[in-house]
């Protein structure tokens, strides 16, 4: 069974034909799916989801980019829905310096915000590192407490071998599949199986050959394989165990 430990079904790509997708997808092996809140609207609509299907979990948190919107009568939503029996952690929450580095401060106040609820809460995180990974290395090294997922894993190999030794899992996607991964790859290359997730960011990131097309979770199997043929193990393999990380993580029984 495939383990989808980071798709947004809540986005409005999804809109039109969500319950045909999602099924779909799990008569094509997904076992189970994490659906990542970026604010409070889209945490409760992960719930929402999570209620409706037994095969998807949620994840609550207000997303860097959203800072604007994350009020305090917001966060105060954000954390009553981690407390929901199917939060099995705290994300998407990070530090995007990406498209808008001028709020670095208040980024990071709002990410370790979130760090403690989690850690309150005895959860993982599901952290966003885009542009900020010194940043992102300097927080979590101050909780060694603290543990969960870089998502869409984009830092050196040097930070990957330190997150590791801290307890870390790294998730990759799409990207694994392009032809400029050199970077991922490295990092493909020295992550201990046991600390790999696979994940899709749907609608974002195609694998190629689907790369530009909206993806979702049907499509790990082109994930699956490149790290098959990166670690030279069989791709049932690599399902199998990715699989058991992510129920191990998300403490999912």
């Amino acid at each position: 069974m495939i383990f989808d430990t980071h798709s947004h079904y809540d986005d409005k790509a999804f809109d039109k034909d969500q319950e045909e997708v999602l099924g779909l997808a799990h008569e094509a092996g997904v076992g189970l799916i994490v659906d990542p809140g970026c604010d409070a609207e889209s945490s409760e609509a992960a719930i929402a989801l999570a209620e409706r299907f037994d095969f998807v979990y949620a994840a609550v948190g207000c997303h860097p980019e959203e800072l604007a919107s994350c009020s305090e009568e917001a966060y105060a939503r954000i954390a009553e829905l981690a407390r929901h029996p199917k939060c099995v952690a705290i994300g998407e929450i990070g530090l995007d310096y990406y498209w808008d580095d001028t709020h670095k401060e208040e980024q990071k106040a709002l990410f370790r915000r979130q760090i403690q609820l989690a850690l309150e809460l005895c959860k993982p995180i599901i952290v966003h590192d885009r542009e900020a990974h010194g940043d992102c290395m300097e927080i979590v090294r101050d909780y060694p407490e603290l543990r969960g997922v870089f998502h869409c894993y984009s830092g050196s190999a040097e930070m990957a071998k330190e997150l590791l030794k801290r307890g870390w899992y790294l998730g990759f996607d799409g990207p694994v599949t392009y032809k400029n991964a050199r970077k991922t790859i490295e990092v493909l290359e020295i992550c201990p199986l046991d600390r790999m997730l696979i994940e899709t960011d749907s609608p974002y990131l195609s694998p190629v050959p689907l790369r530009g097309k909206r993806n979702d979770s049907r499509n790990l199997r082109y994930v699956i394989e490149k790290i098959a043929e990166v670690r030279g193990e069989r791709p049932e393999r690599i399902e199998q165990i990715t699989w058991e990380n992510g129920k191990r993580l998300f403490g999912i029984e």
